[in-house]
């Protein structure tokens, strides 16, 4: 090699380097958005005039935008799906709280993936995917965590959080938190490649959002019509759009920090929401809404920017499925999937690159409660067999069965087809697995109310378990039970996270497990008021929450194995024995 071409290269080299660009072999930085209950819809760029999302706007433009991209109806199958590459059903995920919402932990993860290849691993926000090992964040590939990992919280200011399994205190409006937790870490790892998985907990109630962008929407006029207007509840919307701006605000702090460190060339980030909106408002016309199998219900934006290799305004018709996401980050950062089951998705690098010349179409399928619809690149068939063009009829409105019956009588054999071969076994009725205490892989076990069952006069703060605490402890017939496994056997520390009252301390509480027993007394009073509604924008379904005192029970011996974890009263000293919203196991010899 002559000394001019050296000479050339180390030019070449240095000025590459000097303007923030890579070379291909460096692996991409890797950053996932993911929103919770976003519609389409609430975004600028896709047509609503009542909010600003000029950050998430920019990154779209300066990337790929997704015309018709899919996820699941609801958030817990959605981040199954991304999270392993395999359709929900298959990975044990039949529900969105009490254990329904863990993913399989022989289902490889895409942290898991990312890890093996060399990048560092990272996740801040909601999980929902799980709490106890093998289903903790920390359990599934990634080296950080910090949020929670019920699918939603009582409360967006300074709650109480986790840090890889340590309970703390949160500092300020959540998302804000995440946000500043997740550029952290960036700028400590950024000589490394790093895979940040970002799931925010907004627009998802509680209605909650700070001053600075309640201010402005508080007493906006919505003027955008659409099907469900007489239906719309204007608060609620108000909120979800104030909401929906401080994400972009989060977005473009986001954005600057990888700009600042001169990352954003060879960083892919991406940016989707977990199913359809949380209410009825402008959603382009679709109908659906969270829950639902219709094309709002399962639309969701995604934008995908990589300057070193996606041309910016690229622009994707086809659909496209979250399933897609594992396989195509992949393929991008040249990391082999190595999976026992195949993965149900497809790579969309080949779109992403613009070579979609071979593209072949495909038929995909949402599923949530028993309901089952098929879209294809241009109808979908609903739950109930009624078959739509989405082309001329985005508000499925008028069934087309009657005009194109072969292509109904099709899409009805793959919704046959699907139920038959994805919905055996699959339920709560067949789900056999006990929460892990004292996994061999950590030292932490939370154990919340939200995992357990009251008996006798115990009831739920709220009937969503996810955010509840257990109260109306009144009787020694009482008591709170969990199905648990013990992963490994030890002496364990047990902390209670409680209220009571001052009138009713002293009551005696015994916890148990396969014949060893640990007694303690309630011996503090706390007693603060419920709070949450000071925040509140509109009025909320789920629980208002409490600052539950943390309190060393004691220490308990666990023998390995499976059995019933149970706490009950010995003797109650006043009217009732607690409020019970936690316990967390520290495994300590």
């Amino acid at each position: 090699m002559s000394k001019s071409f050296m000479k050339w290269y180390s030019i070449l080299l240095v000025g590459a380097l000097a303007h923030g660009t890579v070379l291909a072999a460096d692996k991409p930085n890797i950053i996932v958005i993911l929103t919770d209950d976003q519609g389409w819809g609430d975004l600028s760029i896709h047509g609503n005039k009542a909010l600003s999302t000029s950050n998430i706007d920019r990154m779209a433009q300066e990337g790929a935008r997704f015309d018709r991209f899919y996820v699941s109806p609801v958030c817990s199958p959605t981040r199954a799906e991304f999270l392993t590459g395999q359709h929900h059903t298959r990975c044990g995920v039949y529900d969105t709280s009490a254990g329904g919402e863990r993913v399989n932990p022989d289902k490889m993860m895409i942290g898991e993936l990312f890890k093996r290849a060399g990048y560092k691993t990272a996740a801040f926000g909601k999980w929902h995917s799980g709490m106890q090992y093998p289903y903790h964040p920390n359990a599934r590939g990634f080296d950080e965590f910090y949020g929670f990992c019920s699918g939603h919280w009582g409360n967006y200011f300074s709650p109480i959080l986790e840090h890889n399994g340590q309970i703390i205190e949160g500092n300020g409006f959540v998302v804000d938190d995440f946000t500043e937790r997740a550029m952290k870490y960036i700028e400590q790892h950024q000589d490394e490649p790093f895979f940040v998985y970002l799931p925010y907990n907004t627009p998802h109630s509680p209605m909650q959002v700070p001053d600075r962008w309640w201010n402005k929407f508080k007493d906006l006029e919505l003027t955008q019509d659409h099907p469900k207007r007489e239906f719309e509840k204007v608060d609620h919307t108000r909120a979800a759009l104030a909401m929906c701006e401080n994400i972009d605000w989060n977005v473009g702090r986001l954005l600057a920090k990888i700009d600042e460190l001169r990352l954003a060339h060879n960083t892919i980030v991406l940016y989707l929401s977990d199913n359809g909106p949380n209410g009825d408002r402008w959603n382009g016309g679709m109908r659906g809404r969270k829950g639902a199998t219709d094309e709002g219900g399962v639309r969701s934006p995604l934008f995908v920017r990589w300057p070193a290799r996606i041309e910016a305004g690229t622009k994707i018709p086809q659909i496209c499925s979250v399933l897609d996401l594992m396989p195509t980050l992949a393929e991008m950062a040249g990391v082999e999937v190595a999976e026992k089951m195949p993965l149900a998705g497809v790579s969309l690098a080949p779109l992403l690159y613009g070579n979609s010349s071979d593209w072949k179409e495909r038929t995909l399928v949402h599923h949530w409660k028993g309901k089952v619809s098929v879209r294809t690149q241009r109808h979908r068939l609903d739950h109930e067999g009624r078959l739509y063009d989405i082309a001329e009829d985005p508000g499925q409105t008028k069934a087309v069965n009657n005009k194109v019956p072969e292509i109904a009588d099709a899409m009805r054999k793959v919704a046959d087809k699907f139920r038959s071969e994805m919905l055996v076994n699959y339920g709560k009725e067949f789900d056999d697995r006990p929460f892990v205490i004292g996994h061999s892989d950590s030292i932490f076990t939370q154990i919340p109310a939200r995992d357990g069952i009251g008996h006798g006069n115990i009831t739920r703060s709220n009937r969503f378990p996810n955010d509840s605490y257990f109260q109306n402890w009144t009787s020694l017939d009482d008591s709170i039970t969990w199905n648990c496994e013990v992963g490994e056997t030890g002496t364990y520390l047990v902390e209670l996270f409680y209220t009571c009252p001052k009138a009713d301390i002293g009551s005696t509480i015994e916890l148990s497990f396969r014949g060893n027993v640990l007694t303690g007394k309630i011996t503090e009073p706390h007693d603060p008021p419920l709070m949450g509604m000071e925040h509140d924008r509109f009025k909320r379904k789920e629980s208002y929450v409490k600052n539950f005192n943390r309190k060393v029970l004691g220490k308990i011996q666990l023998k390995q194995g499976e059995g019933t974890l149970q706490l009950r009263a010995l003797e109650i000293a006043g009217s009732k024995v607690m409020d019970f919203r936690l316990m967390l196991l520290t495994r300590v010899d």
